[in-house]
């Protein structure tokens, strides 16, 4: 018989024989597996070890359900949260390793485990990355977190931190993970308490979501900026602001705006006033009637203004707010000497700037924001 007459044949047949084998195979492991539930399984991961310096999964488990907790985590999360790595101990998993959480969820699921616990499992590895979606349900997104922040502080604390093209852990892309559920699932969880204090690997995550807004939503790199130099706690907040900043940013007075505003922020620094400290007050008797006066009565009515915007997260219109204040800026600096030669005037002008800029800076800096106009630091 000529075999080279049919060569495709031949290969479907020879995949066809593979296959059959390893469903056989995968039958076999799932009707071993199912003798013992998921739940009798959680003390079998003491042996598996997670990473040397981290412990076994046992350890990461019990980790994993305190931060679940620590996130609000219902007892479905905290049941899901305990079984997520059970899986690790099967006969099918041990065989067939990129099935691990899948299987996890499908034995859940045949062992009478609830909905929400199964498929939190099931999907708890989700993003796999930028392309894969989030986990679909409230609990598969909490117990995804808890799993991605507990490689990423554990990692940190014993310093096996990514280096260039080096992430053997991938932690970029478990950091990147964390970013997409939180913006993506609108979980307004405080960030900066789930990292804790570990300054670089704050860094980390700040680097991973200044790459998410510009990469991936396309923001630009000056919005991104200027939205977390205002805060990034909160992500899905972030991305309010931010699409804020889009929207308000065509207008005519939001770009000039935004180079007074570096003015500002460089006179203040020729002064020797820090930007970030509280709001001092302003003596009122000091102000010169006209340009000064009124810039002080324009601002005072749109620092409440702006209050009450925030407090509804109406960015856009706080803004509009903001930017609509440019007119007398510009006034206040043709016809205002700030750094008058009598001491109390300039301390009382500069405190004013200062007011100004911390006010509304609170949505977003806009001195990041980049303008085509010439921006000065004298006056």
């Amino acid at each position: 018989m000529n075999t080279s007459a049919d060569p495709e044949g031949l290969v479907r047949k020879g995949n066809e024989r593979v296959l059959r084998a390893r469903f056989n195979d995968a039958r076999f492991f799932w009707n071993v597996d199912q003798r013992r539930k998921l739940a009798d399984r959680v003390a079998d991961l003491a042996h598996v070890t997670f990473q040397t310096k981290l412990g076994s999964y046992l350890d990461k488990t019990k980790r994993v359900v305190k931060l679940v907790r620590k996130l609000g985590g219902s007892p479905e999360a905290l049941r899901a949260a305990e079984l997520c790595k059970c899986d690790l101990t099967t006969d099918m998993v041990k065989e067939l390793t990129e099935l691990q959480g899948v299987m996890g969820g499908l034995y859940a699921r045949a062992q009478g485990e609830p909905e929400e616990v199964w498929r939190a499992i099931y999907e708890h590895y989700k993003p796999a990355g930028m392309e894969d979606g989030i986990p679909a349900t409230p609990v598969g997104r909490l117990v995804a977190l808890g799993d991605k922040l507990d490689t990423l502080q554990g990692c940190f604390r014993v310093g096996l931190i990514p280096s260039g093209s080096r992430d053997p852990f991938a932690l970029r892309r478990a950091a990147q993970g964390v970013v997409k559920i939180l913006v993506e699932g609108k979980l307004s969880l405080p960030l900066g308490k789930l990292i804790g204090k570990d300054p670089a690997l704050a860094e980390f995550f700040l680097d991973r979501i200044k790459y998410y807004f510009k990469d991936i939503r396309g923001f630009r790199y000056d919005e991104v900026n200027a939205v977390l130099a205002a805060g990034w706690d909160d992500l899905p907040d972030v991305e309010s602001r931010l699409a804020a900043i889009q929207a308000v940013r065509p207008t005519e007075d939001f770009e000039p705006l935004a180079a007074s505003f570096k003015r500002i922020e460089n006179i203040l620094k020729q002064a020797e006033i820090e930007v970030g400290q509280a709001p001092s007050a302003i003596d009122a008797a000091l102000l010169e009637p006209g340009p000064e006066a009124d810039l002080f009565q324009a601002f005072e009515r749109l620092r409440r203004q702006v209050k009450r915007f925030r407090k509804k997260k109406e960015y856009q219109a706080a803004l509009e707010a903001i930017a609509s204040l440019r007119p007398r800026v510009d006034l206040f600096f043709d016809k205002v000497l700030v750094n008058a030669p009598d001491p109390q005037i300039r301390r009382n002008r500069l405190t004013l700037l200062h007011n100004l800029l911390k006010e509304s800076s609170a949505i977003a800096d806009f001195s990041e924001i980049v303008t085509s106009q010439v921006v000065r630091g004298d006056n």
